[in-house]
């Protein structure tokens, strides 16, 4: 996430008034893109289903009724050839958007996108851990969608999978760093602040 902008102020914590201080306090200011929150990408996650359900019912189900195969009774494991090929289409969707796009329409109507955790390009294997192991797995058990409530940056299992975030687009985070510099022994002669 390289959207920021950093300002930086030194302040003076000394008790002392005469005795000039041993070390400063570096307080830096940045703006980062604001963390998609649960409510936000499952409104999103909902339009996503809304498409796949409409591309099934126009493409997919049409093909396997005039192929004569059944659409329900799941033989083996709960997956019927039906049910594989509505998962493939499922992660399918979600893994070539994501790639293509940073995001899903879903996420393109509510303003959100995915990003890697060190700011670089989404890749393959990216994708592949997020959208098909990850999102294959909290579909299967649901609860890993519920993380994003607890995590402090907001993530579901298939993003901490990934290493990656979902963020708003427009929307920014003021965060403040503060951190001590020590002094050098000229600076502390001389009494000059940096």
């Amino acid at each position: 996430m390289t959207d920021h902008i950093e300002q930086s102020q030194p302040m003076n914590d000394n008790p002392e008034p005469n005795r000039p201080p041993e070390f400063e306090i570096i307080r830096t200011e940045r703006f980062r893109p604001k963390f998609a929150g649960f409510w936000t990408r499952f409104w999103a996650y909902v339009i996503d289903l809304l498409i796949v359900s409409s591309i099934s019912g126009i493409f997919i189900k049409p093909i396997f009724r005039v192929l004569d195969i059944k659409i329900s009774n799941p033989s083996f494991l709960l997956f019927s050839p039906y049910k594989v090929t509505l998962l493939i289409l499922f992660l399918g969707y979600f893994a070539f958007m994501t790639k293509m796009a940073g995001q899903t329409v879903g996420k393109m109507i509510l303003g959100i996108k995915v990003v890697r955790q060190d700011g670089g390009k989404l890749t393959w294997g990216t994708i592949l851990f997020r959208e098909v192991i990850g999102r294959f797995i909290s579909k299967l058990l649901t609860i890993p969608y519920l993380l994003v409530i607890f995590m402090p940056k907001k993530e579901a299992l298939h993003d901490l999978f990934a290493d990656t975030y979902v963020v708003h687009e427009q929307a920014f985070e003021k965060e403040v760093i503060e951190s001590k510099q020590e002094r050098k022994g000229e600076e502390l002669h001389a009494g000059t602040i940096v």
